[in-house]
């Protein structure tokens, strides 16, 4: 059907090199110690790694619309290659340019003005700094519809008083920016008018919770965030007002997708370890590779990978192919959550079997598997539950909703 480019295995090989040189020997460390490794970020980006979907006009690599990597620039599938060479090494790390690109870096480059993104755009494509998305709250997670955060505007301020909860890249020493969603009016029907707003760090009234003590992702930055009169100029409405929650939801259509790449890095390193063990763990004489009871689990994870990357790929392939005009938005949020579904059930799945395989060590946090089994929860959780992409799949089918 289709299969990546030289260019992108050509990125894929100095993507994994990176990771193996200079992610690899720290990584424990950096978890056990739940350490935000910041001066990695800056050298992601001189990689080009957060640069891949940005125009060049804005200090990306990307080329004229609908062109992609076979031209000598990035485009989506690149970065999902990026982030699944990384999330093999680690799903922190891995996660940390997910949200760096697509949560961060997308809702300005598809709804900013020229100046937003001259002004943002450039240091955020260079890895030299790091924005978030504030969408969750605490009492609105799947139902983002219910946000309480709220903003009203006057003399030309905007003026933001809320809370949001599991933010990812917003308390970095780089975070330079978070968008964030909130209450900005009431439609005639009585619905929320939600629109969304870049809120510069270290505004007044913008605090930034203490990380939280999460099960995994040790070394990814996540906070709680609360504002209370804080202010920031009308010219910080990132987009349309009113549509800042429909904006929001396109952008988690291309996150599940990177999601889904950053899954299938955590089940192909599952197989490499599963695999290597299974050769040089011996039981009875042998090793254990050699009994059926432990190479069908070892097979099972080879479907796994191989399934979570067709799908994941196929999406990005698709996305790239809206993009240029070719393919249309509802194939694409069909495509992207099934890989999601799919991919971080499997990334689940294929941690347990591994740390069966491992038997005791399994247990062991010297083992990687006991990390990516701690990490691998959050994936069927993040940017809408397996429950949520089962209700859009169901909904694409054209079931009533």
């Amino acid at each position: 059907m289709f299969e990546l480019s030289p260019d992108h295995e050509e990125f894929r090989a100095l993507v994994r090199d990176f990771a193996e040189a200079e992610i690899a020997p720290h990584v424990a460390e950096w978890d056990r110690t739940s350490h935000f490794p910041a001066d990695l970020i800056p050298r992601m980006g001189e990689l080009g790694m957060f640069g891949l979907v940005v125009p060049e006009e804005f200090g990306g690599t990307r080329k004229a619309e609908g062109a992609g990597a076979d031209e000598g620039g990035g485009d989506f599938t690149m970065l999902c290659v990026a982030i699944e060479e990384l999330g093999r090494i680690d799903q922190a790390i891995g996660i940390t340019l997910e949200a760096g690109v697509g949560l961060g870096i997308n809702p300005i480059l598809n709804y900013g003005t020229p100046e937003q993104k001259a002004r943002w755009l450039p240091d955020l494509a260079a890895g030299r700094h790091l924005a978030g998305f504030g969408l969750t709250e605490p009492e609105a997670g799947s139902d983002a519809g219910g946000t309480t955060t709220r903003a009203t505007l006057a003399d030309g301020t905007w003026t933001v008083n809320g809370a949001k909860s599991f933010i990812t890249n917003s308390g970095t020493p780089i975070t330079s920016v978070v968008t964030v969603t909130a209450r900005t009016g009431t439609r005639d029907n009585g619905s929320p008018e939600i629109s969304a707003i870049m809120i510069p760090s270290r505004t007044p009234g913008f605090t930034v919770d203490p990380p939280y003590h999460k099960l995994g992702w040790h070394i990814s930055d996540t906070h709680g965030l609360a504002f209370e009169d804080c202010q920031v100029p009308e010219d910080h409405l990132l987009g349309a007002r009113g549509k800042g929650f429909a904006q929001f939801l396109a952008t988690l259509d291309d996150g599940r997708i990177a999601i889904a790449a950053l899954a299938t890095g955590c089940v192909q390193r599952m197989l490499e370890e599963a695999t290597a063990y299974s050769k040089q763990r011996l039981a009875f004489g042998k090793p254990i590779g050699t009994y059926q009871g432990v190479s069908f689990q070892v097979a099972d994870l080879a479907v796994l990978a191989e399934t979570s990357r067709l799908l994941t790929y196929k999406a990005a392939w698709l996305k790239d192919e809206m993009d240029a005009g070719r393919r249309s938005t509802q194939e694409v949020k069909q495509a992207a959550s099934i890989a999601k579904l799919y991919t971080s059930e499997a990334a689940v799945t294929a941690t347990r079997i591994a740390t069966q395989v491992f038997g005791g060590n399994g247990f062991m946090e010297e083992y990687p598997v006991a990390r990516f089994y701690r990490d691998a929860k959050i994936l069927e959780i993040g940017e809408g539950t397996s429950e949520v992409q089962r209700m859009l799949i169901a909904r694409g089918l054209g079931l009533p909703s």
